[in-house]
């Protein structure tokens, strides 16, 4: 055969693998809304970039039938490419060839392309579209699962990993995306859950659809599970591409800067924190008001919303925010916040982001249910994160800081670096209403009149204690700054922290409270 005829025949083959499960399955695709795996890939990395790699690749099941049974690329495309010029490592499964079933060499490419992703240390980019585990294959399947989630665990703190559900993702093929950093879902595409629909109807006699159990709204709101959720294919890869390009390429290196930018002006941060202590407000309005063109990438927007948290630049610099949110239950700390929070500082932590956190809270809900769901358990994991990071932290309180509260967000206590608060900070054990109850209880209830003594006892005690004074009086407060003065204050102090170093003893690994 000549030099012409071997390339033709390439092509050739090559072309019959790129149709995927063919034509009839992919209108099949196109009817669910989806797009197909390669314009996923297409859609998700830079124009031209995409290297495929193992697209010969066959199964080699001889039982039920699957002897000869040609399976375009095993279901599933790997390759590496590049995101805005950032190297990238992806696979894209293809639910047109036999629903994109894992079967024992569908999961060796993507382990090898994981082991591309570590050793070279570059992002990992997963895209989920998989009726699960090839039942034909039996505990060869099983076998798979396994080595993928062994390796997303190796690469967990080292790469980023991110985790796109495109369509169905049930059973043992969950674990995966839930061991990655960050996980994307579509409305009306996504669908995740260990059981189905049909198994916890007949087990159970719960009758449920898929959409209500494990649907992309769901584990946006509900669940946790989710941390991005998009309307569309096309809104997805759009945020993946600009998370991607925020993030270092893996924790040995910093995000990439970019030219500094002023905030917008229609943030004026002197004007959106109300005096009045009771007023809510937005306080992603006070992180655009210190952002770089105000910018700012929210992560898992519609869970907890009590705690806001999510990337922006400040002077061209990546850093990530922890935010009470005043607009939802007074920005308490509760079990989902404080899971929330956690999981997000030890990733700035695992990556070398700096973290800027903005305080106001009147401390962690109380009640039976928070009790004894175990706030006291989660609401740690916000104080060991807090402590155990190591990367510049800069907290800034701006309103309420009282108790607990006070401590856990990113207090000098847990090691934060800068800690500054506004003149209209109140730092204390808890509310002046509260206190002046207890301190004051026997001069109120002996009182000629009860009710003027005890405003006149909490207007004391807010005078002496609920300001910023007492904790900068101590050195627990670095500095009182006009609200004008925020971004400087930041800027000045991440530029202060480019080369520190903090020392941990030495172990193999603490215990988080799990």
């Amino acid at each position: 055969m000549s030099q012409d005829k071997k390339v033709l025949d390439l092509r050739q083959r090559r072309e019959r693998i790129y149709k995927g499960g063919g034509e009839e399955a992919i209108v099949k695709q196109k009817a669910m809304g989806k797009l197909t795996a390669r314009e996923r890939v297409d859609a998700l990395l830079d124009e031209g970039s995409f290297q495929e790699y193992d697209i010969f690749v066959k199964h080699n099941n001889t039982d039920f039938g699957m002897q000869g049974k040609e399976l375009a690329g095993d279901g599933v495309i790997t390759g590496t490419g590049t995101i805005c010029g950032f190297p990238v490592a992806v696979f894209s499964q293809d639910f047109t060839v036999a629903g994109g079933s894992l079967g024992l060499m569908h999961a060796r490419k993507i382990t090898k392309v994981m082991d591309y992703a570590l050793n070279l240390r570059i992002p990992l980019i997963g895209i989920n579209d998989s009726g699960g585990a090839r039942i034909q294959e039996g505990v060869n399947a099983l076998a798979g699962y396994g080595e993928i989630f062994y390796r997303n665990t190796l690469a967990s703190g080292v790469i980023p990993q991110i985790s796109v559900i495109l369509g169905p993702c049930a059973g043992g093929a969950v674990y995966s995306p839930a061991l990655t950093d960050f996980v994307f879902v579509v409305d009306k595409v996504s669908k995740m859950f260990i059981t189905g629909p049909e198994v916890i109807k007949t087990v159970l006699g719960e009758d449920i659809s898929a959409e209500e159990l494990g649907g992309a709204r769901v584990h946006s709101e509900v669940s946790g599970n989710a941390h991005f959720f998009s309307e569309s294919e096309e809104e997805c890869f759009a945020t993946i591409r600009r998370l991607v390009s925020m993030l270092p390429a893996n924790n040995s290196v910093t995000a990439a800067g970019v030219e500094p930018a002023k905030p917008e002006k229609k943030y004026d941060i002197s004007a959106i924190v109300p005096q009045d202590p009771s007023q809510p407000y937005d306080v992603r309005d006070v992180i655009r008001s210190v952002t770089d063109g105000s910018g700012f990438l929210e992560v898992m927007e519609l869970y907890a919303a009590n705690m806001v948290v999510g990337f922006g630049r400040i002077d061209g610099q990546t850093v990530g925010f922890v935010c009470n949110q005043p607009l939802v239950l007074a920005g308490v700390l509760d079990c989902d916040s404080s899971d929330k929070a956690a999981r997000f500082i030890r990733f700035c932590d695992s990556f070398n982001i700096p973290i800027i956190t903005l305080e106001d809270l009147p401390g962690y809900l109380p009640g039976i249910d928070q009790e004894h769901a175990g706030v006291i358990r989660h609401g740690a994991k916000v104080l060991y994160a807090y402590s155990e990071s190591t990367v510049p932290k800069i907290t800034i309180i701006l309103r309420k800081a009282y108790g607990g509260g006070y401590i856990a967000m990113g207090s000098r206590h847990l090691g934060s670096d800068f800690v500054f608060a506004w003149p209209q900070a109140e730092i204390a054990v808890m509310g002046a209403e509260g206190a002046a109850n207890i301190i004051f209880r026997k001069e109120i209830t002996e009182a000629a009149n009860p009710a003027e003594m005890r405003e006149e006892k909490i207007r004391e005690y807010r005078d002496k204690f609920a300001n910023p004074y007492v904790a900068a009086a101590k050195g627990y407060v670095d500095a009182v700054i006009e609200p004008a003065q925020t971004r400087e204050y930041i800027v000045r102090s991440l530029e202060l922290s480019k080369g520190k170093q903090a020392d941990r003893p030495a172990k193999k690994h603490g215990l988080p409270p799990f």
